[in-house]
């Protein structure tokens, strides 16, 4: 299967984002994963490159609950964005919470959402999907 140009991993837990980019090496999901500790340092790198589809990701991995600015705020200022390529985005979370999966649903964004811990299952299936896109 062929892999992506660029992932992009939001989530403030440094093991798993650790654990999860060694998985998604070990399948190739992509030539680069990007990973940010909440999502405003996410928006800081990618406001300014929304003109150069090369370097925006494909997909965004992002968790719900960090620090500073957490997933659902990231998406409320993501969605004003415009950039010059299709993201895909994907909810990683360890949430339960029907009411976030419910909350999930009303955002055209978001296409599908993951409880923790991501398998490497899960990373074909969402390959499967952006390549079928």
């Amino acid at each position: 299967m062929e892999q992506l140009d660029v992932a992009c991993i939001i989530d403030d837990d440094k093991i798993f984002t650790y654990l999860l980019s060694k998985q998604m090496q070990l399948i190739n999901f992509s030539k680069t994963t990007l990973i940010f500790p909440n999502g405003l340092e996410a928006l800081k790198y990618l406001k300014p490159i929304l003109e150069s589809p090369e370097s925006l990701p494909s997909v965004i991995l992002l968790d719900l609950n960090m620090p500073v600015l957490d997933g659902w705020q990231f998406l409320d200022q993501f969605v004003l964005l415009k950039p010059k390529k299709k993201i895909t985005v994907y909810i990683v979370s360890s949430s339960i919470d029907a009411a976030d999966h419910e909350r999930a649903k009303k955002y055209e964004a978001i296409s599908q959402f993951y409880i923790k811990p991501v398998t490497q299952a899960h990373l074909t299936e969402m390959l499967m999907h952006l390549k079928s896109a």
